[in-house]
């Protein structure tokens, strides 16, 4: 049975700057599986890469084996993505929001109301689904971003930092239905995050990336017992980065604490 991801020799460069280096990793179908690494590390331009919004330029990435290339229709209709970035219309109700993305997927006509409805009642959101989304708490508008995202059932579910600015109910609930659709329809799962402790309880497997290259893969309870007999998910993070997040915290400064602070306050 073919992967649910294969990269194979993934380079990617801005310029002279390049952000993905030589990146060979599969992703089997089924599992949830965690992208890890610090600011710049390539994180979202390899997800960029892989869903189609950017082109390949070195290397080679199949999903479900459909080249992203050459059949990047056949792969966009095997995904759900939930980017960084707020994706929802604040002037639209929640349901015109799911039913917008369920045209852009082209779910056939017919069937169209009830996959709306099956994804809001998924995210638990049916009963403020004819309300604007403008007035969704911040835990609400992730929950409608998810509810776009799996109107079209995909087999790929990819979350770039999605619970980023949430509190650690919104978050709990957040997974929670992540979790429950993953069992219901078998999905495989592909998250970045910053919080250790998330990617340590819902990933079967996480890679590190640091500086655009690959530095381990494997199961978070595998990568814990190489570092030590008490080691923490965030002891490997810092073992791989960890002699550049005090330089990364010092030239951030107060730029850095503006952007998570900004992202906060878009996100309720």
């Amino acid at each position: 049975m073919t992967p649910a991801v294969e990269c194979r020799n993934l380079t990617h460069a801005y310029g002279d700057h390049t952000v993905v280096a030589d990146l060979t990793l599969t992703i089997e179908r089924g599992e949830v599986f965690g992208l890890l690494g610090p600011n710049g590390a390539g994180k979202t331009t390899t997800i960029r890469l892989l869903n189609t919004l950017m082109p390949v330029q070195t290397g080679s990435v199949q999903i479900f084996g459909f080249d992203v290339t050459t059949q990047a229709m056949d792969v966009r209709y095997n995904l759900g993505y939930v980017p960084q970035q707020l994706s929802i219309e604040a002037a639209l109700t929640g349901r015109q929001n799911v039913a917008w993305f369920a045209r852009l997927f082209d779910v056939p006509r017919n069937e169209r109301k009830a996959r709306v409805d099956d994804a809001l009642g998924a995210m638990n959101l049916l009963d403020v689904a004819d309300e604007l989304a403008g007035t969704y708490s911040g835990g609400m508008v992730r929950r409608l971003e998810l509810a776009q995202a799996l109107v079209n059932r995909p087999a790929l579910l990819v979350l770039d930092e999605p619970t980023v600015g949430l509190d650690p109910i919104a978050r709990d609930s957040v997974w929670e239905r992540v979790q429950d659709m993953r069992e219901t329809y078998g999905m495989t799962v592909l998250l970045t995050t910053h919080y250790m402790e998330e990617a340590d309880i819902l990933c079967d497997r996480v890679a590190l990336l640091h500086k655009g290259v690959l530095q381990t893969v494997g199961a978070p309870s595998e990568l814990k017992s190489a570092i030590g007999p008490d080691a923490s998910l965030e002891d490997v993070f810092r073992h791989y980065a960890g002699a550049d997040l005090a330089e990364q915290s010092n030239e951030g400064g107060l730029r850095g604490v503006r952007s998570t602070r900004r992202s906060a306050q878009r996100m309720g």
